[in-house]
């Protein structure tokens, strides 16, 4: 290791680090990411090739040679959660018998819903998977925007979730928006839309929404609000999968007169034609971040992840 001086460079502990050799390996749900990452942490990429039986058992392959230092292994657990979890730790198995760190980087961390016993003889899944993650073999995990960060204290290993609001908030900052208002769907996501509007430099308002356990129909209680008449809407959420929330909450402030409304989330699953239910409720555009690759990630945050592991 050597370490540079330069006046472009303001943390010198950054540059050492830098210098520490890291390996990359991306699991086939975040090739895209992992290659940026790997890019500007200017470590070595691997990539890992996967194959599925007739049965569903899956084999997966490291394409390349492992060597003796940090390793990062980069996998979303999005759908299929289940194959894509053990392509996870089955990767970071093997990179345990080279490395010397084994950093887990989820982007999009599956079950993370599944964190408490809402209802009497659930398994609180997400638990079991923290465990999994430890016994395979990881050293530290981050995430990104977790939907509850209740879910990182079963992690007995080093875990650190991020968040990619200011990411998404600067491309928002440079769309022509009339007089923006950031609205949260519900109470829950209040603090994050007051990030994502301070960054703005914008006014934020919240939702109250309701939502059955046992059937998962999604209501809004809300009042009217006045503030939202001829006004551009950004809803910001951390996920989202088949839409209803955000479908609900499109439907109640159109009805109060607004203007365009535009979705910014960090994990945009969007199943069971998600987008095009959302779309025809009344959204302009859904913007989301390549945690889950697909047409509506345009906000890159392998920056914000080399932060967290440097």
């Amino acid at each position: 290791m050597k370490i540079i001086t330069s006046s472009k460079f303001k943390n010198p502990f950054l540059v050492v680090e830098l210098l520490t050799k890291f390996t990359v390996i991306s699991g086939t749900s975040s090739e895209e990411l992992a290659k940026k990452l790997a890019k500007r942490l200017r470590a070595n990429l691997l990539k890992s090739q996967l194959r599925v039986f007739p049965d569903g058992e899956s084999k997966i392959t490291i394409k390349g040679k492992l060597q003796k230092n940090r390793i990062i292994v980069v996998q979303s657990t999005y759908p299929p959660v289940d194959e894509n979890l053990i392509q996870a730790l089955s990767i970071i198995s093997k990179a345990k018998e080279h490395g010397t760190e084994i950093i887990a980087v989820i982007p999009y961390m599956g079950y993370a819903r599944q964190d408490r016993e809402f209802l009497p003889g659930e398994v609180i899944t997400m638990k079991v998977i923290a465990r999994l993650f430890k016994s395979a073999g990881a050293s530290r995990i981050i995430v990104v925007d977790i939907h509850s960060m209740m879910g990182l204290k079963y992690f007995n290993i080093n875990s650190k979730n991020v968040t990619a609001i200011l990411d998404l908030a600067k491309y928002f900052s440079k769309l022509k928006l009339k007089n923006p208002l950031v609205v949260s769907p519900d109470q829950g996501g209040k603090k994050r839309a007051k990030e994502f509007a301070k960054f703005l430099n914008v006014k934020y308002i919240s939702l109250k929404k309701h939502r059955d356990r046992k059937t998962g129909k999604v209501e809004i209680k809300s009042s009217n609000f006045n503030e939202i008449i001829g006004r551009d809407l950004i809803l910001v959420d951390d996920m989202v999968s088949t839409g209803g929330s955000i479908i609900k909450a499109t439907e109640f402030l159109k009805k109060q007169k607004c203007k365009r409304v535009f979705v910014a989330c960090t994990h945009a699953l969007l199943r069971n034609d998600a987008e095009k239910k959302i779309k025809k409720a009344g959204v302009i555009k859904i913007i989301s971040t390549n945690t889950i690759p697909g047409k509506t990630s345009l906000v890159d945050v392998s920056d914000t992840i080399a932060k967290a592991i440097v």
